[in-house]
């Protein structure tokens, strides 16, 4: 799977985000974003999953393994995408939170033991019947991004996905995400301030913008 983007501009009322922006991400490569806060940057990940609505509006044109992308709703894009909250259902335990994630074509037994394997990877097993409430931050943050990975999706966006961890565990759960992005080979995008969560040097976007943008979360839909 490859992510194109191809002269995107990103505009709200008077006011444009972005211009004229073209990159490519390739299978299991990560591009990084990098900018100042309220830039604009998580609007860039709005915009390639589908999640914005008017008054914003952008130009160009948004593939993935060559399949327009721009007149598809979120949910058809097979796009995976995470933003500073953990958005877990507060309804629901842990493991019942990743078994969200799986084919609905798996069985209720099928569903925990995968989730299972996968809590045992991020040394999280102990926790499968937990509350999202009863986690700490960092742990959210782990089960948000694994629950994404088990979607399989064909591409993955990441607004700081590891800024609410300690630094000793991020870099383990860096190493672990970039790992499962080369393994599963698909592109990915990831929005952050820390030079650390730069996985290619050669392969990083710092914002070209100039402007003070509002709040990206104002034109944000609800999908």
């Amino acid at each position: 799977m490859t992510l194109c983007v191809n002269q995107l501009s990103i505009n709200a009322p008077d006011l444009c985000l972005l211009r004229d922006v073209s990159f490519t991400v390739s299978p299991g490569e990560i591009l990084t974003v990098m900018g100042p806060s309220g830039c604009g940057k998580s609007t860039l990940l709005a915009v390639i999953a589908g999640h914005i609505q008017p008054p914003m509006h952008y130009q160009g044109e948004i593939t993935l393994n060559q399949r327009v992308l721009d007149t598809l709703p979120p949910e058809q894009r097979q796009i995976g995408i995470l933003f500073q909250d953990d958005l877990l259902f507060p309804h629901l335990n842990v493991w019942q939170n990743l078994a969200f994630a799986l084919p609905s074509s798996m069985s209720k037994k099928e569903k925990y033991s995968h989730a299972l394997d996968a809590l045992g990877a991020i040394n999280l097993a102990a926790f499968a019947n937990y509350a999202p409430s009863q986690l700490s931050g960092g742990q959210r943050a782990r089960i948000s991004v694994l629950r994404a990975l088990l979607a399989k999706p064909d591409a993955i966006l990441l607004d700081e996905p590891f800024s609410k961890l300690d630094k000793p565990l991020r870099r383990d759960f860096r190493a672990f995400v970039f790992g499962q992005i080369e393994k599963r080979q698909i592109p990915a995008v990831i929005v952050t301030h820390d030079s650390e969560d730069i996985a290619h040097p050669d392969h990083r976007l710092d914002w070209p913008s100039t402007e003070t943008p509002r709040k990206p979360q104002e034109y944000l839909s609800n999908a």
